[in-house]
């Protein structure tokens, strides 16, 4: 290829070359600067006459600010566009946070939820920003809008999810916090079901009247023992240990195994059931059951029970409640038996035991009242004695 003639202006350092103009294929003029700096000898396209509205005293103009240093070189600008790239991919956003955060727990139960919080609420006003960016008043405005439209519980499990993305990156050291702690909404909107005495014989009553070979079971189970759904839905023969007492829940929504004692109503109720499948409670073709919503809200309504009360959930908070409430069990306990991760979970039920320990607490008093009375009416037995002597 034929060397480009060099034509020069009455510009000094700038002059052009003629070429094909890209859009239409005419010639046009492609002008180049060139001028020394730091010692060496830089050449670089200004631009082309029609492509960039070029001109003599343009190319001129950028020459000496290249000069002045007050524009990056066209090397310049690149190992400008390099770097911030570099700098870009090594930059620890939320998103990029959110990902490490889900390749680090695989087996995570609530990743599905926590993954719908993150693309709705979290990555449209965060995704984009390194912790350190996020001011306060950001997370203020986003608890605000969220509170326009949806339960308080929401927008407390969606900012109580950035805070966790956020302290594991700190965690991890991958990138410095912001300069405060996302506080979370005071509001709680975490339902406690409870059933009175009369409105749970009503249900027992449903129970055995009810003709579903698994319904009633299942919800037996769930008062008995206070296992989720969904763990009596994966429960196998083979998590059952009879002979030691204990049941294994190896897919617990903890992320963990976990195991709780099997009590002897359990025990019972599940020696009472036929063993037609590896599953405890089979669906179709002896298969892991899937649904059986449907039939246990049968058994609710036919219990008279409010629609609002949630046939197996609610049983495992009756469980719960009434462990709570005998004052026989501490609120460590209860947590392992529920297999709450946290013990703020398990706090819903403090007042029950608060409540119970003050009735124990009152029949000190009632005793002691008690033998003070007794003692009065010994002392009325004497003197009436000492009277009819007299």
């Amino acid at each position: 290829m034929a060397k480009q003639e060099r034509i020069k202006t009455d510009y000094p350092g700038v002059y052009y070359v003629m070429g094909p103009a890209v859009a239409t294929g005419k010639p046009e003029r492609i002008f180049y600067i060139f001028y020394r700096k730091g010692g060496r000898q830089i050449e670089e396209k200004a631009g082309r006459q029609f492509q960039d509205n070029m001109t003599a005293a343009k190319a001129s103009r950028i020459r000496a600010e290249r000069i002045e240093g007050n524009a990056l070189s066209n090397q310049g600008r690149r190992d400008e566009a390099k770097a911030a790239k570099e700098a870009e991919a090594g930059r620890w956003t939320i998103t990029k946070l959110w990902e490490a955060y889900k390749a680090g727990k695989p087996s995570f139960k609530g990743i599905v939820t926590d993954e719908n919080r993150f693309k709705n609420f979290i990555r449209p006003t965060f995704g984009g920003k390194a912790p350190a960016e996020i001011i306060a008043l950001d997370v203020d405005r986003l608890r605000v809008k969220l509170l326009k439209t949806h339960k308080p519980g929401t927008v407390k499990n969606v900012l109580e999810l950035l805070r966790r993305i956020i302290n594991y990156g700190c965690k991890k050291n991958l990138c410095p916090g912001p300069g405060f702690v996302v506080e979370l909404p005071r509001a709680q909107s975490l339902k406690t079901e409870d059933l009175a005495p009369e409105e749970l014989a009503e249900l027992l009553k449903a129970i055995d009247e009810d003709d579903h070979p698994f319904a009633g079971p299942i919800m037996k189970l769930a008062l008995f023992s206070g296992l989720r759904k969904s763990e009596m839905l994966k429960l196998q023969w083979s998590h059952i240990d009879f002979r030691n007492g204990v049941i294994h829940l190896p897919d617990a929504k903890s992320g963990q195994n976990e195991k709780i004692p099997l009590s002897d109503t359990a025990r019972e109720l599940l020696e009472s059931l036929p063993r037609n499948s590896d599953f405890v409670f089979p669906g179709r073709a002896g298969g892991q059951r899937v649904y059986i919503q449907r039939y246990v809200n049968r058994i609710r309504d036919a219990a008279g029970l409010p629609k609002t009360f949630r046939a197996l959930h609610g049983l495992r908070h009756v469980y719960a409640s009434m462990l709570a409430s005998s004052g026989k069990v501490d609120m460590y306990t209860l947590q392992k038996l529920l297999t709450h991760k946290s013990p703020l979970m398990t706090q819903r039920y403090a007042h029950l035991r608060d409540d119970a320990m003050k009735r124990a607490a009152d029949v000190a008093g009632e005793i002691v009242n008690g033998l003070g009375k007794d003692k009065e009416s010994e002392r009325k037995v004497v003197r009436l004695s000492q009277a009819q002597k007299g």
